[in-house]
C-alpha cells in the first residue's frame, strides 16, 4: 500500500435511510488480496486489500441486494479478481473488466459467462496512460456481439475533446461520476450544461450519479454536491444508476463512510419513484435483464 493510501471505513455506520429491497450498489471494486491477484505493474497506485468477502459484507451491512463490480487501473487487464468475486457472488453481482486490444472472442465469452457486462475506458491522465482512440474503437466493435456497454471515465474539463468521440461509440455508454464536475462553479456553470447538453442529444449515454465524496469541498453531508445529482435524476430518471464507489481508491480528504454516502440518495432521488428507478430498475436492466 502506497504511505499515502487512505484504507477504507473500518466500521461504516448503519444508513437511515432505507433502501428498498432489490437495490444495486451500480459502481463498486474489489482489490487483491495481493498475494493472490496481484496488482498490475504499469499500475499508478498500490491500494490496500480490499477482497471480495468485504464487499459482500458491506452490501449486507447497508441493506443492498446486488453489486456492480467495475476493474480498477491498480489491477489494469488483468481481471481475475473480479472475475474470482462473480463467480462467488451466486449471481448477485456483475462486472465491468478493462481488456486488451487483442482479447480472443473466446476469452470474451468466457467473461460474459462469469458475468461481465461492460469495458471500461479510462481517460483520467493521472491514472492511465493515454490509448488511441482506435483502439477503443476496436474493442467496442468486438463487444457489441456479446450486447455488453461501454463504461467511461473522465474528468470534465477533457469533456468538449471527447464528445465526437464518445458520439462514435455504439451501444449505451455510462459515464462515471457524473463527468467530475467541478462543484464550485455551479450547476448552471457551461462546463456541467455541456454534459447535461451531451446526455439530451445522445439518448445512449447513461450515468452515475455517484462520488460526492470524490467532488465535494465541503464535506460529508457532500450537500454542494447534492444539487448536480439531483439534476440528472430529475432530468434522465431511466438512465442514472448509484454506487458507493468502495473502497473508494485515491481518496485524499477523507475517509468516506459509507452509510452517510447512502443517506445522500433520497436528497437526489426524492420519490419513491426515482429511488426505484435508480437503485433497481436501471441497474437490473442493464446487467441482469
Amino acid at each position: 500500500m502506497d504511505p499515502d493510501y487512505l484504507p477504507f471505513h473500518p466500521n461504516p455506520s448503519k444508513p437511515t435511510f432505507k433502501v428498498p429491497a432489490g437495490a444495486v450498489d451500480a459502481h463498486c471494486h474489489v482489490f487483491g488480496p495481493a498475494d493472490r491477484f496481484p496488482y498490475a505493474p504499469e499500475r499508478k497506485y498500490t491500494p490496500c486489500d480490499a477482497p471480495k468477502e468485504k464487499l459482500f459484507a458491506l452490501r449486507d451491512h447497508l441493506g443492498f441486494s446486488r453489486n456492480v463490480i467495475v476493474q480498477a487501473s491498480c489491477h489494469g487487464k488483468d481481471n481475475r479478481a473480479l472475475v474470482d468475486a462473480l463467480l462467488s457472488s451466486n449471481d448477485m453481482a456483475r462486472g465491468v473488466a478493462i481488456v486488451n486490444p487483442d482479447i480472443s472472442e473466446a476469452e470474451l465469452k468466457d467473461m460474459d459467462k462469469a458475468g461481465v457486462r461492460a469495458v471500461r475506458f479510462n481517460f483520467v491522465k493521472r491514472l492511465v496512460d493515454a490509448t488511441p482512440k482506435d483502439v477503443f474503437l476496436g474493442v467496442a466493435e468486438k463487444i457489441k456481439k456479446l450486447g455488453w456497454h461501454i463504461v467511461v471515465y473522465f474528468e470534465a474539463q477533457d469533456l468538449e475533446e471527447l464528445i465526437p468521440f464518445l458520439n462514435q461509440l455504439p451501444g449505451i455508454i455510462v459515464v462515471d461520476h457524473m463527468g467530475r464536475p467541478d462543484v464550485t462553479k455551479g450547476v448552471d456553470h457551461e462546463d456541467f450544461q455541456r454534459f447535461i447538453q451531451l446526455m439530451e442529444d445522445n439518448p445512449n449515454i447513461w450515468v452515475k450519479v455517484s462520488c460526492p465524496e470524490r467532488l465535494t469541498v465541503q464535506g460529508p453531508t457532500y450537500d454542494d454536491v447534492v444539487p448536480f445529482a439531483r439534476t440528472l435524476v430529475e432530468k434522465f430518471q431511466d438512465r442514472v444508476l448509484w454506487g458507493t464507489d468502495w473502497p473508494h481508491p485515491n481518496m485524499k480528504s477523507h475517509t468516506p463512510d459509507e452509510g452517510v454516502l447512502v443517506d445522500v440518495i433520497p436528497k437526489i432521488a426524492t420519490s419513491a419513484a426515482a429511488q426505484k428507478a435508480l437503485l433497481i430498475d436501471n441497474p437490473m436492466k442493464l446487467y441482469w435483464d
